[in-house]
């Protein structure tokens, strides 16, 4: 393992170029994600805001993913940033914020996902220092390069303020939901993450964020998509959900008993 352990992990390899495909888990069973990573997953995405899970199983699902070496990413609740200073302390690889639609969302996002000088999270890493094997002072030193803060892109404003959200400093990246965008893209008349207006918007989130040097990611809905959109250009894609997967799993084993 690397320095900084699968805490830096996930930094480490977007800041090399390499693509990551990640499971996104809604369902609170920290088993569940830690067994999706063992399978080959780059990373875990543990999911507060429409997924199950709440800060304990939270705090347990990033220690079971670092049982297989791997990293875990959070994400929080719409507007709970101060969540994210807790989650960073338990070992989070990075956290993502839904809704950022300005520069001022992305700076109080930052605030409490940075130590200063870049932001103000506060002192208090008591799981992440182990799982880093760091010691307190280079732990201090190198936190805000191995944690990410991503912000989502889900609406127009967002689309409109990219550029002074991907301004921020401390602000690693931006993860588009494209069924939030489409709704918002569409005003409200559908939910459709390949929306041709989603599609536009997705090329303009790429030039952008190749241009303010920043990591693009991408939800996902199955592999095919998140293979054509990795060799677009996103770096990081989620691929499925656990729910999704269990449903498809299940209805093609048992088409299969049935015949």
């Amino acid at each position: 393992m690397s320095a900084g352990g699968p805490v830096a992990l996930l930094a480490n390899r977007l800041r090399a170029g390499e693509k990551q495909f990640i499971a996104w888990c809604g369902i609170p069973e920290v088993t569940i994600p830690e067994a999706l990573v063992r399978d080959g997953y780059d990373a875990a995405l543990l999911d507060m805001q429409h997924g199950a899970y709440d800060f304990l199983t939270a705090a347990r699902g990033i220690s079971q993913v670092a049982l297989a070496g791997k990293p875990t990413l959070v994400r929080i609740p719409v507007g709970q940033f101060a969540t994210a200073s807790r989650l960073l302390d338990y070992g989070a690889a990075g956290i993502v914020a839904p809704m950022v639609n300005s520069g001022d969302d992305a700076r109080r996002f930052a605030s409490f996902a940075k130590f200063p000088p870049m932001g103000d999270r506060s002192w208090g890493p008591r799981h992440a220092l182990p799982l880093t094997g760091m010691d307190a002072a280079t732990y201090l030193k190198e936190g805000n390069n191995i944690h990410l803060a991503i912000a989502m892109i889900e609406t127009r404003q967002a689309l409109g303020a990219l550029d002074e959200i991907l301004a921020v400093p401390g602000l690693d990246g931006v993860l588009v939901g494209p069924s939030d965008l489409s709704i918002a893209l569409t005003n409200g008349a559908t939910v459709d993450p390949h929306h041709a207006e989603v599609e536009k918007a997705l090329d303009h989130v790429l030039a952008r964020c190749k241009e303010h040097k920043k990591v693009s990611c991408l939800f996902c809905v199955d592999g095919k998509r998140a293979k054509e959109m990795s060799a677009k250009g996103f770096q990081l894609c989620s691929v499925s959900t656990d729910s999704l997967s269990l449903r498809v799993g299940a209805k093609a084993e048992l088409q299969a008993a049935r015949g």
